[in-house]
């Protein structure tokens, strides 16, 4: 079992930045391959990145590259998610997720592992 907690989110005006942290505690954190998601009301919830356990494989969805970095530090128990030039649209609850695989996973479901979430709203 892994636990894991996010922090950073918060408001932000579109253009601006948020850095957001999701720190592991449990089993050993560079077992897992980790994600992040998001959620709007009335929507399913969405692959935003994924890296894997060694950091060398990564992967974004769409609406998201060019403007956010995901990284981790398995020293720290921590996976990051840089984003940048944020817009309105982005605005949702952002999750991290593990599961215990080498490579990044894309969709919800391959993940066993969440954390409770963090808000992030962009103004307009």
């Amino acid at each position: 079992q892994v636990q894991l907690v996010e922090s950073g989110g918060g408001l932000v005006q579109a253009g601006g930045s948020l850095r957001l942290a999701c720190t592991a505690s449990g089993r050993t954190f560079s077992y897992y391959a980790m994600g992040w998601f998001r959620q709007t009301p009335g929507r399913e919830r969405e692959f935003v990145a994924g890296i894997s356990r060694s950091g060398n494989s990564i992967s974004y969805a769409d609406s998201v590259k060019g403007r956010f970095t995901i990284s981790r530090d398995n020293v720290k128990n921590t996976v990051y998610l840089q984003m940048n030039s944020l817009k309105p649209e982005d605005t949702a609850v952002y999750y991290c997720a593990a599961e215990a695989t080498v490579s990044p996973q894309l969709v919800r479901s391959a993940y066993n592992f969440w954390g409770q979430g963090t808000q992030v709203t962009v103004s307009s």
